[in-house]
This record gives structure tokens, C-alpha cells and sequence, in this order.
């Protein structure tokens, strides 16, 4: 069993936004590993904020370089230590480079591209001419990540809050005015909205089946919104089985013909609600109305994480980004298809560093 030490605990509730008590529990039951216990979270319907689990934190730039045929594009992200080395010009300078040099890469990873010649100074690798950066900005500098694309239709970037966000997009159709406009709607799309996958049929049956059972897991532990005549019988199990305490019972004898009962009950009260509901897991997906709720719920993650269902936001008719393309398609006569994208957010999944400078001039004080 792994140790759970209260900076683990801290780094989990900072991801996902959950109770100190309830992320304690969840790297317990999940033997510290990270990803099995933001899975445990969502599942309980504790996550409160799943996007967090890729939070921003370290500093950089991420940016992209498309070759002059619009057939070839490479994103990169390079990482500083601070802020202020990301808005310095010699770095982004740097950063430019490096992009450029992904998109003439046949490197097949990071270690690779590192080990491979820097085009601007064939004396030095790649790593070397970051270490050389180093010395001349004066802060550890990492190159992080890239991706690079080679197409048959054409690449198209976005970068977004100077380079907080880069996008790079791999499109089917024919280059032109109206398509390219087009394409760099969808990367802004992809910027603002963050999917994971173009459309459905690209997610494994595997991931489905788990995103289905969270949706299931997530829905048994809202108790508020389950059925009546669910959420009616798991209350008299409650009740039957004398799980509840005094004051949880005085609570929803008080306020049960209020719809917003749920909220003068303790958390330890809605926990055996919760517990309750979860026993009769495979009983309640027989039910046609818990499974009805289960499939909305699922559909509608879908089009959260699918690029083409989702609603384009650029829309003032709510058209998805799916009808969005279709129509483009159909005004220029062309085919338009999104094969691919990459979206990379700088920092995303790394840890700050936590500087308290009042203890650091302390220390060097020998106080």
C-alpha cells in the first residue's frame, strides 16, 4: 500500500476540486495512483472540476510552424520558469525555431528530436542549442513536447492568449479562401471547447465502456436526481434499515415535500443514499426510466468530447460543428473532412514550482 502524504492529497484536490476527506479516500482506495483515483471521484459524482485534472501550471509558449506549401506543420511547446521569460522576445524567438525544426523532423520522439542536429547551428543538437539558450536568458528552458503532420489537403494553426494555447489541424479539402476560413473556425472550436476526439466512431470500445459506467456510477451517486420511484425506494431503505441518524431523519420528515430537501440533509446522510442506490446498481439499469436518464447523460458526454457534435460556438442557430462543415461544403462544392488536430495548453499536467520568496530572503538572512 502505497503512502498517502497530505502533498498527494492537496494535488488531487487542486485537479479535480474535491473534498480533502474524499480525495484522502480516493488515493486510499486506489493506492496513490492518480488517474485510477480522478476516475474513483468521477464515478462518485466528487469531481467537481474534471477539466482541472489537466491544470495549468508551469510557464511557456506553445507554437507551431507550417511550411510554405501548407502540407506539413509541426506544434511544439517549450517551458520556462517563469512568466516573464515567456513574454521575452529572444525566447519566442527560440521557440519559433524549434517549431520549424519539428516540422522538417523524422524524429519519432521527443528523445529523438533532442539527439538530432539543430538546423541553425549544425555544431550543436538540438539540446545543446537549449542549453545554450539557457545561458543566454538566464532560466532552465525545456523542450517539452511537438507533433508533427504531413497531409494531402492542408494544415491550418490557431494560437490563442500569445501562445497559451496552440492548435494545429489536419483538413481533406481543397485549399481556398472559404475552406481555410473554415478550418481556422473549427481550430478556434477546438481551442475554446477542448474535445478529445473528432467524432465517435474514432473512440475504442473500451474507452465507451468506461465513460458509459462513470455516466451510470456518477448518476447512482446524485441521489436527487434519480428517479422517484427510485429515489422513493432507496429513502425507505434508509428509513427501514434505520441507516439514517436522528437529525438526518428530522430533516426529511421536515422537508420532504420540498423539492430542494436534499439540502438540509448532512453529507453522511446523502453518503448512505448514495450507498444505497449503488447496491442496486444492476437492478436500476433494468429500469427504463434510470436507464433513459443513463443514455442522455452519455449522449450528451459525447457530444462534449466530440468535436464534430459539438455546438459550434460561433453559431446563432446552434448548429453543430458537424452541420457547420456540411454547409461550408455545400456552398464551395467541395469535400471538407477533418482528419486530425492536437491542441496543447502549456504547462497542462505539470506542477508549479512554489515560491515563497519572504522564506527564501529569511533563509539567506540565516533567520
Amino acid at each position: 500500500m502505497a503512502a498517502i502524504t497530505a502533498a498527494m492529497v492537496k494535488e488531487l484536490r487542486e485537479m479535480t476540486g474535491s473534498g480533502m476527506m474524499d480525495c484522502k479516500k480516493a488515493l486510499t482506495e486506489c493506492d496513490g495512483n492518480f488517474d485510477e483515483a480522478i476516475e474513483y471521484l468521477r464515478k462518485r459524482g466528487l469531481a467537481q472540476a474534471e477539466k482541472k485534472a489537466s491544470r495549468i501550471a508551469a510557464e511557456g509558449v506553445c507554437d507551431v510552424y507550417i511550411t510554405a506549401d501548407n502540407k506539413t506543420g509541426a506544434i511544439v511547446e517549450v517551458n520556462s520558469e517563469t512568466d516573464f521569460v515567456a513574454k521575452n522576445e529572444k525566447f519566442r524567438a527560440y521557440v519559433e525555431q524549434v517549431a520549424q525544426q519539428a516540422a522538417e523532423t523524422n524524429a519519432a520522439d521527443i528523445d529523438a528530436f533532442l539527439a538530432e542536429t539543430w538546423k541553425f547551428d549544425t555544431s550543436k543538437t538540438v539540446d545543446e542549442a537549449r542549453a545554450a539558450q539557457v545561458a543566454v536568458i538566464g532560466e532552465n528552458l525545456k523542450v517539452r513536447r511537438f507533433v508533427k503532420y504531413t497531409t494531402n489537403g492542408f494544415v491550418v494553426k490557431y494560437i490563442h492568449m500569445n501562445g497559451k494555447i496552440a492548435i494545429l489541424l489536419d483538413v481533406d479539402a481543397p485549399y481556398s479562401d472559404a475552406t481555410v476560413e473554415c478550418a481556422k473556425n473549427i481550430a478556434m472550436q477546438i481551442a475554446a471547447m477542448n474535445p478529445s476526439y473528432v467524432k465517435k466512431e474514432e473512440i475504442s470500445a473500451e474507452t465507451l465502456s468506461k465513460e458509459k459506467e462513470i455516466v451510470v456510477d456518477s448518476s447512482l451517486a446524485d441521489p436527487a436526481s434519480l428517479p422517484k420511484p427510485i429515489l422513493n425506494a432507496v429513502i425507505q431503505e434508509a428509513l427501514d434499515k434505520n441507516l439514517w441518524g436522528a437529525d438526518d431523519k428530522a430533516a426529511y420528515e421536515a422537508e420532504k415535500n420540498n423539492k430542494f430537501w436534499y439540502n438540509f440533509m448532512s453529507n453522511e446522510g446523502m453518503q448512505v443514499l448514495r450507498d444505497i442506490a449503488a447496491t442496486h446498481k444492476a437492478e436500476y439499469l433494468e429500469n427504463k426510466i434510470f436507464a433513459g436518464l443513463v443514455e442522455g447523460r452519455f449522449a450528451k458526454r459525447l457530444k462534449e468530447i466530440c468535436l464534430v457534435d459539438q455546438e459550434y460556438v460561433k453559431a446563432e442557430d446552434k448548429e453543430n460543428v458537424g452541420q457547420y462543415i456540411a454547409k461550408v461544403a455545400k456552398e464551395n462544392g467541395c469535400t471538407f473532412n477533418v482528419n486530425r488536430f492536437v491542441r496543447f495548453e502549456t504547462g497542462e499536467g505539470l506542477e508549479k514550482r512554489n515560491e515563497d520568496f519572504a522564506a527564501e530572503v529569511a533563509k539567506q538572512m540565516g533567520q
